[in-house]
């Protein structure tokens, strides 16, 4: 759960973050590009569905890494208005790659606080097998999150006509590779960290 400070400093973020698309939206709308007043209401929309997890989560006991909410409005608004609106993935060649190795450490880190929270250690395992359970699950929950975020963009390119996928089957084969390895190196990290506490 989030202190106080930290949940309105979240908030003011959100708020800043939802400015700048409205202000964008009004933009599009003026100069009649359609494109990107989809675009802007898509990253609008998405900037909710932290807080809406949140929310659920605190309803259902599930613990979510405090940072949650922060990481996910940083990673939408990179992703959507960076990436999509202002043309990162077109100007920086990295920044797609970048995003998505960022994705599949951060999703490694989300799995692990919900693993933390719905299992306890029971008797007859063994320390070393239950880190082995936690890396194997996070990885797993890092690599599905990792495909449901290319079905999303998938999704926005047919929907919206937007450009997510910019090489075709490249683009999203890289993407999953970047993902993964990410995944991977966190989870050794945090397996070999965890055997030596």
């Amino acid at each position: 759960m989030l202190n106080k400070n930290n949940n309105k400093s979240v908030i003011v973020i959100a708020a800043l973050f939802e400015l700048i698309l409205t202000t964008t939206v009004i933009t599009a709308i003026l100069s009649r590009q359609w494109k990107i007043l989809y675009l802007s209401l898509l990253a609008a929309v998405c900037l909710i569905l932290p807080f809406i997890i949140t929310y659920i989560s605190n309803i259902k006991n599930i613990m979510l890494p405090p940072s949650f909410n922060l990481v996910s409005l940083l990673f939408i608004f990179s992703a959507q208005y960076l990436g999509e609106i202002k043309r990162f993935y077109d100007i920086f060649w990295w920044w797609d790659i970048f995003l998505h190795s960022i994705f599949g450490m951060y999703a490694v880190i989300i799995a692990l606080y919900i693993i933390q929270g719905i299992i306890k250690k029971k008797q007859g395992i063994t320390k070393q097998r239950l880190i082995l359970f936690n890396g194997v699950f996070s990885f797993s929950f890092s690599i599905a999150l990792g495909t449901l975020w290319e079905m999303f963009e998938f999704t926005a390119d047919c929907l919206f006509k937007t450009n997510m996928i910019t090489g075709g089957f490249q683009d999203t084969a890289t993407d999953l590779i970047a993902k993964i390895l990410a995944a991977f190196i966190t989870c050794a990290v945090y397996y070999h960290h965890s055997l030596r506490k």
